[in-house]
C-alpha cells in the first residue's frame, strides 16, 4: 500500500472514530504530509513501516531548518505519533518508530518579532517583476497586516474578502470564524494580485475560490509559505530565525506597543483566552526595559 492509502485510512479513523472537526483532521494530515514531502525531497523510498527513528530525527532537523518554532515542531511530532498509534492499532506495523522520538523543548519564551524596518527589508527583497513576486508581496502584507496563522492564510477565500467594509472573514481553529480589519496596504496588494497575476494562473478543480495559488493553480502548502519566508530572510540579510508565525507576533506586538486594547487584539488574533494574548504585554514591557537600558544615561 502507498502512503496515500494509509493517510486515507487515517483520515477516516479521525473522522469516524475520533469525531474530530475537519480543521483538526486537516492539521493531523498536514503533519503526515510534511513527512512524506521530506521523504520525497531527500529520495528516501520508505513506507510507513520502513521509516526509522533516524529518519524522524533527520526530518526534525529539516523542519527546524525551515524556520519552524519549537512549538510548531512539537505539534508535528505529536501528530506523527498519533498517526503511528493508528498504524499500531490497525496492525499495519508491529513496532512504533516514533516511540523514542523526543519533541523539541518548548519553554514559555517571548516570541520573536520583526521591527518595521525589518519587515520593509523583507518586502523590498521581493522581485516584483515576476508573478510569484507580486503574489508573495500580497502574502506578506496580509500576514503582517492581519496577523493570520499560516493555515488561515493558505485557506483564505476570495468570497471572504469584503473590500467595501474593509474586513476579511477568517476561518480559524475549530472552524471558528472571525472578522479581521484589512489595512490599505494589504488591500492594495491583494487587488494588484487579483487583477495582474491570478487571472493568468490555470485553475485546478476545487481551487476556484482560493485566494493564493501556486503556478499550477492549486492552494499553497504551509511548507511553501515557510520556504518563501526563509528565502526572503536570507536575501534581505536578516539574522533572526523567522517563520510565518513571526508576522503574527509582529502584528500583535506593534498593536500593543501602539496602545491597542488587549481585548481587541485578542479578537483579531482569534485567541480563545486573553491569557494567550497577554504574552504581548510582557513582550512590550521587555521592549521598554531594553530601550531604557540602551538609551537612558543612568542605565549605563
Amino acid at each position: 500500500m502507498s502512503w496515500k492509502s494509509y493517510i486515507h485510512g487515517y483520515q477516516s479513523f479521525l473522522r469516524l472514530e475520533k469525531s474530530l472537526s475537519q480543521n483538526s483532521i486537516e492539521a493531523y494530515l498536514h503533519d503526515v504530509e510534511k513527512l512524506t514531502q521530506y521523504l520525497d525531497q531527500t529520495g528516501i523510498k520508505a513506507g510507513p513501516d520502513q521509516v526509522t527513528l533516524k529518519d524522524f530525527q533527520d526530518f526534525l532537523k529539516w523542519i527546524n531548518g525551515l524556520g519552524m518554532t519549537a512549538t510548531s515542531q512539537a505539534r508535528i511530532v505529536s501528530g506523527l505519533k498519533g498517526f503511528y498509534k493508528y498504524l499500531l492499532l490497525e496492525n499495519i506495523i508491529r513496532k512504533d518508530p516514533t516511540e523514542l522520538l523526543e519533541s523539541p523543548k518548548t519553554g514559555r519564551k517571548l516570541p520573536v518579532f520583526l521591527t518595521v524596518p525589518e519587515i520593509n527589508a523583507l518586502t523590498e527583497a521581493i522581485d516584483l517583476s515576476t508573478p510569484e513576486g507580486k503574489r508573495n508581496k500580497a502574502i506578506l502584507e496580509v500576514m503582517y497586516g492581519c496577523g493570520l496563522r499560516v493555515s488561515e492564510l493558505v485557506g483564505l477565500r476570495i468570497t471572504n474578502l469584503y473590500f467595501n467594509e474593509g474586513f476579511i472573514k477568517v476561518v480559524g481553529k475549530g472552524n471558528k470564524e472571525r472578522l479581521v480589519p484589512l489595512g490599505a496596504m494589504a488591500m492594495n496588494e491583494i487587488v494588484h494580485y487579483l487583477r495582474e497575476v491570478r487571472p493568468g494562473i490555470p485553475l485546478r478543480a476545487g481551487n476556484d475560490d482560493i485566494l493564493f495559488l501556486n503556478r499550477r493553480g492549486s492552494k499553497l502548502s504551509r511548507v511553501m509559505i515557510f520556504t518563501i519566508i526563509k528565502n526572503l530572510a536570507r536575501k534581505a540579510g536578516l539574522k533572526k530565525t523567522i517563520s510565518p508565525h513571526t508576522f503574527r507576533h509582529s502584528f500583535a506586538t506593534h498593536l500593543v506597543e501602539g496602545g491597542a486594547d488587549l481585548r481587541a487584539v485578542q479578537e483579531m488574533l482569534g485567541h480563545e483566552s486573553i491569557t494567550t494574548t497577554e504574552i504581548y504585554t510582557h513582550l512590550d514591557r521587555e521592549y521598554l526595559r531594553s530601550t531604557i537600558i540602551q538609551f537612558h544615561p543612568r542605565s549605563k
